[in-house]
């Protein structure tokens, strides 16, 4: 019996190209043997340069949260003066990770649906009396759809002398994050986004210029420890044992990221947003982010209608079209759902999408400027 079709669109975990699944149906090998060492210095030589960076790209088990924390224990010790840049809930899970490990944390929580901007970050380090170790931020703050503008932020940032460590857990891919030519520092990521891969494979790039830093910090670390993993990766392998299945798909996924080209990739993803918020205003709904200057390429935030529960649309498009969506967090539960349109994502998607919403609001009894 086949299962249900579905349209996966939550920010994660995204939709596997045929092509990923085929790879990663290839029997597992030995990976302390001469066949992963090659498969292995493949994907490092294809991770820079989907990151754009000279430095490492390290290859755990893990979720993105992992990352997150991987970053703080490898870059900061105890007491460390660093500033939190939180537009939202993964914004402040970042934060709280680095109070856990003892960080002297400075938060800059701004309005859920807004961007950061480089003069907000300016002005909020200047007015500490010592100045910051680092400052930590979301590139895409997958709680809001919202990205913040990362290349002007980084440029006052370095000016004042700090490192620069960026979630970039639903924004790698679906958007430019180049990491040597923005001198930015550490960036987060994770398989099951825009790379198009299951989850289970977390990645941090380390900027060569920012080594010393890890080389400096005294956080206890074991698992995550950036300096183990470098000697291993001079060797082509992991301290631990690796996800060889997974790292066949994210291989292959790779294969199909270069193959369309990086430009026209984010192109794609852009196209793709567009026609969503184009559909979502045309239907008679109101955007959560209405600017789209800071609007994201990897998912798109909808308010629900004033007499519609979030909850209820989201079982209506399960239950009956198929797809798959996300609601808000914290205080948005209820109040918006999330589409998301990374990776694996074209045009004809979205269309399925806007008429099923069209179709799961009129099913709830909302008919407001639908025709």
């Amino acid at each position: 019996m086949f299962a249900e079709k579905e349209l996966l669109l939550v920010p994660g975990p995204t939709p596997i190209p045929p092509q990923v699944q085929r790879a990663m149906m290839r029997p597992v090998i030995n990976h302390r043997c001469p066949a992963y060492e090659e498969l292995f210095a493949g994907l490092q030589e294809k991770l820079k340069r989907l990151f754009a960076v000279n430095g490492e790209v390290f290859v755990f088990p893990a979720a993105g949260t992992g990352m997150l924390e991987a970053i703080v224990v490898n870059f900061l010790s105890p007491n460390d003066p660093v500033l939190m840049v939180s537009i939202g809930w993964f914004g402040d899970r970042f934060g709280e990770i680095a109070e856990r490990f003892g960080v002297n944390v400075t938060w800059l929580k701004l309005e859920w649906g807004t961007a950061a901007t480089p003069e907000i970050v300016a002005k909020a380090m200047d007015e500490t009396k010592k100045p910051f170790k680092a400052v930590l931020i979301t590139h895409n703050e997958t709680s809001t759809a919202v990205v913040n503008p990362v290349k002007d932020i980084a440029k006052v940032v370095k000016e004042r002398g700090a490192l620069l460590l960026v979630d970039a857990v639903s924004g790698l891919a679906a958007m430019p994050l180049p990491m040597d030519e923005w001198q930015i520092d550490a960036v987060a990521a994770a398989s099951q986004k825009a790379l198009m891969t299951p989850p289970g494979i977390g990645l941090v790039a380390v900027r060569e210029e920012a080594w010393e830093a890890v080389e400096m910090a005294q956080m206890p670390r074991f698992y995550w420890d950036f300096r183990l993993a470098r000697k291993f990766q001079s060797h082509n392998q992991n301290p631990y044992t690796p996800p060889v299945t997974l790292l066949y798909g994210l291989d292959a996924a790779l294969d199909l990221i270069f193959d369309e080209g990086m430009d026209a990739f984010f192109e794609r993803h852009k196209r793709v947003r567009d026609l969503l918020r184009n559909g979502i205003r045309e239907m008679g709904l109101e955007l959560f982010v209405p600017d789209d200057k800071i609007a994201s390429c990897s998912l798109t935030a909808v308010k629900v209608p004033e007499g519609i529960h979030g909850g209820d649309l989201i079982r209506q498009l399960r239950n009956k079209y198929r797809i798959e969506v996300a609601g808000g967090q914290e205080h948005l539960r209820g109040k918006i759902i999330r589409i998301s349109h990374m990776g694996y994502i074209h045009e004809s998607d979205m269309l399925l999408a806007l008429g099923a919403l069209k179709s799961a609001l009129k099913d709830l009894g909302w008919s407001r400027n639908c025709p």
